[in-house]
């Protein structure tokens, strides 16, 4: 059996980042750069005031000075003019500095009658300017290829004056569920037949992850519908959830093998999810087949389909990240395959992760696993270990999941 390692490296091996198309900026939350973002004017464009007040020349601001106004900028209305000694503009926040001016006299530090200006405290040249390009200057680049776009990423494109970005495009992860036993979630279930809950618990995965789930209807534990699910499917990856083993009505494999699947591998070293396929359709789609267990796709959708997603986004940040927590209670040794316990998840008072791994770890428990905060890591042949020793966790609240 392949380890979990192993696996993730021959999934990610031939994905590639898809292409790139640009996307309008109200929509590019969570997509991903193509290229990099470089800016097509400084910010600030010019000098501006960082207060309201005046617009002065530092050295005409002595105690006591007396300064005549000459006009007024509002921030998007520059002064004209140019001032001269013994001059002073009334700016605001965002105004742009009057040619000739040096700094900004702060309303509280003047007192004004009519068109006289009165200078209570002196005031530095360059005081309360934002200079321009302060921030970024035209042609910077703001943000590299590779950047998953949040709130404050679309911030600094839109200040760098683009309403677009070039994103790679969203992959399409097609889902197909078989299984005689699977239901519609809200229907009637005949006798023997079970809610499916993996094909929408998935569906939230991908879309978390920056895809787009094409929901195929399910299909029944028949060779030739399986194979006709799929015809004239086009997607980037195919996910199969279900019947990817070699028992008896486990066909995926033989199904798919009228598309031309190579199997690349179908077993892996890793607790839940050993049953987990991978392979190739013949033009050339990626194909993953995750158990039909609940909890065992879910925690194999963690390994090994968000990093297959992230690859084909362009994102850079591929490989789950961990954190280091203590364990509450004493947790047994390990075999051969890599264990994934669902576990809670508390701070001690200094801060750090505090995890409980649960009593009972049976995989087909699904209100366990929405109770779980974390999955405590545990590699193959793990010794056992006492209350207090650290371990590897996977947060599940870094997946919005």
């Amino acid at each position: 059996m392949l380890s979990v390692e192993d696996a993730r490296a021959r999934i990610l091996e031939p994905l590639t980042p898809l292409s790139a198309e640009f996307v309008a900026l109200d929509f590019a939350w969570g997509r991903v750069t193509a290229r990099p973002v470089a800016a097509r004017l400084s910010n600030p464009p010019a000098d501006i005031s960082a207060m309201d007040g005046y617009a002065v020349r530092a050295c005409d601001t002595g105690p006591g000075a007396r300064l005549a106004i000459i006009g007024a900028a509002p921030a998007g209305h520059p002064f004209t003019g140019a001032m001269s000694t013994g001059e002073s503009v009334r700016v605001f926040t965002g105004s742009v500095m009057p040619a000739g001016s040096d700094a900004v006299l702060i309303q509280e530090n003047a007192s004004r009658d009519g068109d006289r200006l009165t200078v209570h405290e002196a005031v530095a040249a360059g005081r309360h300017i934002r200079r321009a390009g302060q921030d970024f200057a035209r042609a910077d680049i703001v943000l590299p290829a590779g950047r998953r776009l949040g709130a404050r990423d679309i911030g600094v494109v839109a200040a760098a004056n683009h309403a677009w970005v070039a994103c790679h495009r969203r992959p399409i992860v097609a889902l197909l569920a078989t299984g005689d036993e699977v239901a519609f979630p809200g229907e009637p279930i005949p006798p023997g037949g079970i809610a499916n809950s993996n094909t929408p618990m998935l569906a939230a995965v991908i879309r978390a992850a920056g895809g787009e789930a094409l929901v195929l209807p399910p299909v029944a534990d028949n060779i030739a519908a399986i194979a006709g699910s799929i015809d004239g499917l086009r997607c980037d990856m195919l996910v199969t959830i279900g019947g990817a083993s070699v028992g008896d009505h486990d066909l995926v494999q033989a199904a798919l093998a009228e598309h031309g699947l190579a199997v690349d591998f179908w077993k892996i070293a890793m607790r839940p999810g050993k049953p987990l396929m991978h392979g190739r359709l013949q033009r050339d789609t990626p194909v993953l087949g995750l158990p039909g267990n609940p909890v065992s796709a879910l925690v194999c959708a963690l390994q090994f389909l968000l990093p297959a997603i992230a690859r084909m986004t362009g994102d850079r940040a591929e490989i789950l990240e961990r954190d280091s927590a203590v364990l509450a209670a004493p947790v047994g040794g390990n075999d051969q395959r890599a264990d994934h316990l669902r576990a809670s998840l508390t701070r001690d008072t200094a801060g750090g992760y505090v995890v409980r791994a649960f009593d009972r770890q049976d995989s087909g428990m699904l209100r366990r696993l929405a109770d779980s905060e974390a999955l405590i890591l545990r590699p193959p042949h793990a010794p056992a270990l006492p209350e207090g020793a650290r371990v590897e966790i996977i947060r599940l609240d870094r997946f919005g999941l």
